[in-house]
């Protein structure tokens, strides 16, 4: 009887967290698509909208975006990509370090395809909040004209306010995320329906012979259109990328059970709207909704529009992570603000360029019209790279035949592509923008991976091996260093060398500890390595052990805590009397480096704003103790 009882419990609390995770998902994966119709449609016009829109053409756009998001986001991403996973995370990065370790020759193109999306993704991280703020703000002018010309003023305060509270955390935050966004998706499905009212020949739309059509009879005009029909997918890649935060069947259900239809009911709204009254396609979103309620729209639109900028920021700082542990960046300062969720993290180097960059952006263009030709190319850019990297994926771990990979992404592909073509026609106009930010990322990304490679290389040949040194630095002679009590852990990258740090000890302070651990801490190519994983330990004499620290991608080097697990293996150390060794470099540029002058300089600089290991690796502060060199490089 007791069992019965039981098991219906549990089912119903498994039913609250899944509710839960679908809740949370449609704020935080769904925010920023859930903003695309303020703009997409009405983008979409204006191309056809000089000679006026005849009907077949309203009718056409409203097919082509709906049939967008049913392939590009329901098919690729909701039903397949979701399930090509690291591990639980997904994400561009996610992916490449999957694919990195089955790389059989190519692994250089697969690094460069990797980091194109990452850096996509960053420059698609500062145009989203400026172009989704402006979008929701610019309501006003229909509210009284008079507010036009505070627009920019006041989206540029609430952003000011959005980037300042990054370093509280989103924990607090994220409680209302869901519920608001819920209010914003529902309130868009009823104005869509009150609106298909106004001509029931919109529901034709479902039709795709009419988006096929208008793109065989638009011309030139149709290519260009297809740029801004592309909007109505912006945010897609959050999907794939917030994967690991909410889970597959959570995100798939929230798109299936309520984002999805609520996009294509407003969607259809408005294009009644505009069939019935050509005269609202200045701004067919907002002129959906009776003036009494235009305020409170407006409010809630911003409100959107502020949830969907903090998913992307949430996510550059998640992606960022990623980077520098898979060594594609130098250290940052990392800081947790959640105690419960591990992926609530913030970078202020990354946030005040964001902030920096957003800021650019809304006084470059000052109108989300002009924005919004300049936002399609990084979108459509990482979708490319995601659905190639997808084709590596499905053939190495799926164990897909060619031809069963061709047959199904081939088309996406070639589908992507021609979006990609018809958003780079709008270069002139501020697509350069978005590709700018991307080849400074990839540039930096490439600059630093190279860089240490060389550095790598270069230290390898003037290092001493490990176990010579050891044996030579444990005979009894009387050069011998003299022994001290306490432990010494000597930070290192390459467990087969002597530490750099340990030889400048005993050079100058002629002292060898009691007990020395050499520590190497390495980025395992998964998300979350488990405990019992964590550490690995063997004796290279009695003196000298050998450690090793594996952490996952998503996590934090957290070296301190992690010391305490040692003890299972046997190593027993008390922390208050160890000491943590690491060497400083000081890189100085050489001209026969490998590196042209410029990249010398810039992984210099790079060095140089990296955080201080003993920070980053979380060791206590008052034990720790440098010991510097000068290095051409």
């Amino acid at each position: 009887m007791s069992h019965s009882v039981a098991q219906p419990a549990s089912r119903e609390k498994e039913l609250r967290k899944f509710l839960l995770l679908a809740l949370g998902s449609v704020g935080v994966v769904y925010g920023d698509i859930g903003t695309s119709p303020l703009y997409a449609f009405r983008e979409a016009l204006r191309p056809v909208a000089a000679d006026g829109v005849t009907r077949f053409e309203v009718i056409g756009l409203i097919s082509l975006m709906i049939w967008t998001l049913t392939i590009i986001v329901t098919l690729k991403y909701v039903l397949f990509l979701l399930r090509a996973d690291n591990q639980g995370e997904g994400g561009t990065l996610s992916l490449l370090a999957l694919l990195m370790k089955t790389a059989n020759g190519h692994a250089a193109r697969l690094f460069f395809m990797g980091i194109a999306g990452a850096a996509l993704f960053i420059g698609d991280a500062m145009i989203t909040p400026a172009l989704s703020v402006l979008s929701a703000v610019e309501g006003l002018k229909l509210v009284t004209p008079a507010l036009s010309e505070y627009v920019v003023p006041i989206s540029v305060i609430i952003l000011v306010v959005l980037f300042a509270v990054q370093s509280k955390g989103t924990a607090a935050v994220s409680n209302f995320f869901g519920p608001i966004t819920l209010i914003w998706f529902l309130v868009m499905a009823a104005a869509g329906i009150d609106h298909i009212r106004d001509d029931f020949g919109i529901l034709s739309a479902f039709n795709p012979y009419y988006a096929v059509y208008f793109l065989f009879h638009a011309g030139f005009v149709g290519i260009v259109v297809l740029g801004a029909v592309f909007l109505t997918v912006t945010g897609a890649e959050a999907l794939y990328a917030d994967l690991g935060h909410f889970g597959r069947k959570p995100i798939q259900w929230a798109w299936i059970c309520l984002v999805f239809p609520a996009l294509t009911l407003n969607y259809l709204g408005q294009g009644a709207l505009v069939l019935k009254h050509p005269e609202t396609m200045s701004d067919p979103f907002f002129l959906m909704f009776p003036e009494w309620a235009l305020l409170p729209v407006v409010i809630l639109a911003t409100a959107a529009t502020i949830i969907a900028s903090q998913a992307v920021i949430t996510g550059a700082f998640s992606l960022t992570r990623q980077a520098i542990h898979l060594g594609f960046l130098p250290r940052m300062a990392i800081f947790h603000t959640s105690e419960t969720q591990t992926g609530q993290i913030y970078l202020p180097n990354v946030n005040t360029l964001l902030l920096f960059g957003v800021m650019a952006l809304v006084f470059m263009f000052g109108s989300s019209e002009s924005l919004a030709t300049a936002y399609g190319i990084s979108v459509t850019g990482a979708m490319v790279v995601t659905t190639l990297l997808a084709f590596e994926f499905v053939r190495l771990h799926w164990r897909w035949p060619l031809y069963a990979a061709c047959l199904v992404l081939l088309p996406l592909l070639a589908l992507e592509i021609v979006f990609l073509g018809a958003n780079l026609l709008k270069v002139h106009d501020g697509g350069y923008v978005p590709i700018l930010i991307a080849v400074t990322f990839v540039v930096l990304m490439w600059t630093w991976k190279r860089g240490t490679k060389l550095l790598h290389d270069k230290t390898r040949h003037t290092d001493i091996p490990l176990l010579s040194f050891v044996k030579s630095i444990e005979r009894k002679s009387e050069h011998a260093p003299v022994s001290v009590p306490g432990t010494a852990v000597f930070l290192t990258s390459d467990p087969e060398s002597t530490p750099a740090a340990l030889l400048h000890n005993i050079k100058h302070n002629h002292v060898l500890h009691a007990q020395n651990f050499i520590l190497t801490i390495r980025t395992a190519g998964v998300p979350i390595v488990p405990k019992d994983e964590r550490v690995t330990a063997s004796s290279i004499s009695e003196r000298f052990s050998l450690l090793e620290m594996h952490f996952g991608f998503m996590e934090t080097q957290n070296v301190s805590q992690a010391l305490g697990l040692f003890r299972k293996t046997g190593l027993k150390f008390d922390i208050m009397s160890t000491s943590f060794y690491l060497g400083r470099r000081k890189l100085v540029p050489d001209a026969q480096s490998g590196m042209p002058h410029w990249q010398d300089r810039l992984f210099i600089a790079l060095a140089n704003a990296a955080i201080d290991p003993s920070d980053y690796f979380r060791l206590p502060t008052n034990r720790v103790v440098e010991l510097g060199s000068h290095v051409i490089i």
